[in-house]
Order: structure tokens, then C-alpha cells, then sequence
């Protein structure tokens, strides 16, 4: 039976990149050596590096003076190194989720942390919208996806200070505007690569302007310097989201992968609209593309393991919603094939008849 791997992340990557990656372990560019036993400092592998960041400047089109970092830690470790480079005396955070509240606590140990708005008291269930970001606030922090709540800032916003963002789940997702950002980071293993690699895209005049001391580890500078090889980067992840890189090329890139996701997001939120068992539960404007979240309808509530077991035995995987939210989560990252969607979409129809 197919599989259907609609997990939040680590999540579906492209069968050719899986392939790809899985040859490379055994046998890295004809070396007789598997990738996970070579130095990062061999000479095979620098292209890899090279290419790796050459093509996330020429897929989101990077202006000159940008860095791209291949890091670890993933996107918690950078909720504590964007304040520890970037806040000298006040940020300005926007609150959409589990991430974003966790990304202003760590930022609270650098200094002021205003929390510009909120979505806390609706559960997270829209993007909020007409506030005001202080204009003497050294850096405005978004999450652009939610990946919990089924949340997504479809469009780069316009302020007037300095913008960082979390984008793990829908980088590459959509074209961005990264003139506009003085660092965009996120884990890897949504749209890009399996967990174990963070990417950072770093604008270089923004280092440097703090007066706190940066331990070297956690100093932008010290990885731009190394060209992410300050430390043994993790060289199986980059490997694979090279191949990625290289897959969103060939199929379109990221203006493609667009149009992929806002014809799979139709698709299933149709479905949810249409069918009297289910709804959703993000407000329609803010829907996610990349996690579309739905619940039982509440006549229908004692159902919600039925259809679990249900969608299970026809190969649906990782649908369950998250343990805080309940219900079910659809994740449709850049690899999801619209096939997968529509047998998800069959599934729902089959359950309505029978009920």
C-alpha cells in the first residue's frame, strides 16, 4: 500500500533527493567512501557547500551582502543567537504561536522585548493584524508559518525597522523579498533537508552593532568568516538539502512551488469546506498553506478516532494534529504530491458516506 507522508517535520522529501542521498552513503561521488566517514573539510565536499549557498541566492534571489549559514541547533538555538547578535537595547516580537512565544522568551535575556500583538486569546487561530511596531526597536521578529495552529504570513510585510524571521516550514515555499530582512532562519527539515541542519541568511551589515560580547560559537561572524565550517557542520543534511536545491530548480523553482501550494491548500480546504464532518480551525484568511489544520465537526466528535484508524489503514500518515491542538494536521510541504492530497481528500468523501 502507498504511503501518504503528510508529517509536520521531520517531513516528506523528494523520492529522487531521498535516493540520491541514500547512493551518497554508501558511496560519495565515487570515492569508495560514504559521506557520513569523510572530512567536511575533503575536498569533494566544499562544492557541495558552495553549491548549496549559490543556489539559495540564486532561488530567493539574494541581494549582495547577504551570507547564507549552514548551522546547527536547529531553530531553537537561533531564538537565543538573533537577540544575542541583533539586540543591543529593545525588539519588537509578533506572537503567533508556540514558536513565536518561545523565540520572545529567549530574546527577554538580551533586553526589552515588546510584544506587539498577539493571537493567544483565539488559541492562535488568526495572524493579527493593525498594530504598531516601535520605530526605536532594534529588530521586528516574525514566524512567518505556524506550523501547529495552520497559520501563514503569505506576504512579506512593510515596517520600518529592521525584520527578522523564523521561516522553517515555508521557506522556499513561496518568493520572498529578502531585501526587506536582516536575517530569515529556520530548521531544515520541512521544506529542505532531514532534521540536523539549520540555514541562516545574514545581512552583513547588520553584524557587529551590539556591545555585548558573543560567545564565538554563537557569533554570525565567526561562521561567515568559516564559511560554516568553523565546527564539523552537519555534512549528511547539507548533502541532501543540496539535492533538494537542485530539485526545486528543475522543477520550476520557487515561484513553481508557489503555484504547487496554493493548488494543493485549495484542494484540501475545499474538501473541509464542503464536508459537514470536518472543519477548520485557522481563520479562512490566515489559512497555512504548508499545514492545513481541521477537526471533527462537533456533531461528529466521537468520530475523531474512527477516522484516525480510517485514514491510517489507507496510508495516510502523520495526520494527527498536535498533542496541544488536537484533530488532524495535513502537511503539504514543496515534496507533497497532489496525488497524496487527493487520496487524503478521497478518504474524507469515503467517511462522509459511510456516516
Amino acid at each position: 500500500m502507498k504511503k501518504h507522508n503528510f508529517n509536520a517535520g521531520p517531513s516528506i522529501l523528494p523520492r529522487e533527493v531521498i535516493e540520491q542521498t541514500a547512493q551518497a552513503v554508501l558511496d560519495f561521488n565515487g570515492s569508495g567512501l560514504s559521506i557520513l566517514e569523510i572530512s567536511h573539510r575533503a575536498k569533494d565536499f566544499q562544492p557541495v557547500v558552495d553549491e548549496a549557498v549559490a543556489l539559495f541566492k540564486e532561488l530567493l534571489n539574494i541581494p549582495e551582502g547577504y551570507s547564507v549559514l549552514f548551522l546547527g541547533g536547529g531553530a531553537s538555538l537561533e531564538f537565543c543567537m538573533v537577540p544575542y547578535n541583533f539586540l543591543e537595547k529593545k525588539a519588537a516580537y509578533l506572537n503567533t504561536g508556540v514558536w513565536a512565544k518561545k523565540a520572545m522568551k529567549e530574546a527577554k535575556g538580551f533586553g526589552e522585548v515588546v510584544e506587539v500583538a498577539s493571537s493567544a486569546e483565539a488559541t492562535y487561530t488568526y495572524i493579527p493584524k493593525d498594530y504598531t511596531v516601535p520605530a526605536d526597536v532594534d529588530y521586528f521578529h516574525i514566524t512567518t508559518n505556524n506550523t501547529i495552529y495552520g497559520t501563514e504570513l503569505k506576504e512579506d510585510l512593510d515596517v520600518n525597522v529592521p525584520m527578522i524571521a523564523d521561516m522553517s516550514s515555508d521557506i522556499f515555499s513561496r518568493p520572498i523579498d529578502v531585501s526587506k530582512y536582516i536575517c530569515i532562519y529556520g530548521g531544515a527539515q520541512k521544506n529542505l533537508a532531514p532534521a540536523g541542519v539549520t540555514f541562516v541568511i545574514v545581512k552583513n551589515e547588520a553584524l557587529g552593532k551590539v556591545s555585548r560580547y558573543i560567545p564565538t560559537m554563537l557569533n554570525y561572524q565567526t561562521h561567515i568568516d568559516g564559511g560554516s565550517m568553523f565546527n564539523t557542520p552537519p555534512v549528511l543534511p547539507i548533502y541532501t538539502a543540496l539535492q533538494t536545491l537542485r530539485w526545486i530548480k528543475a522543477q520550476g523553482g520557487v515561484k513553481e512551488m508557489e503555484r504547487r501550494a496554493i493548488e494543493k491548500a485549495d484542494m484540501l480546504y475545499a474538501e473541509i469546506d464542503r464536508n459537514k464532518m470536518f472543519v477548520g480551525t485557522a481563520a479562512k484568511e490566515d489559512r497555512s498553506r504548508m499545514n492545513i489544520c481541521f477537526v471533527m465537526a462537533p456533531e461528529y466528535k466521537e468520530l475523531e478516532a474512527d477516522f484516525m484508524k480510517f485514514a491510517t489503514e489507507r496510508g495516510m500518515v502523520g495526520i494527527k494534529g498536535h498533542r496541544s491542538v488536537g484533530g488532524f494536521r495535513a502537511s503539504c510541504y514543496n515534496a507533497m504530491p497532489k496525488e497524496s492530497v487527493q487520496a487524503l481528500i478521497d478518504c474524507m468523501k469515503e467517511f462522509e458516506a459511510m456516516h
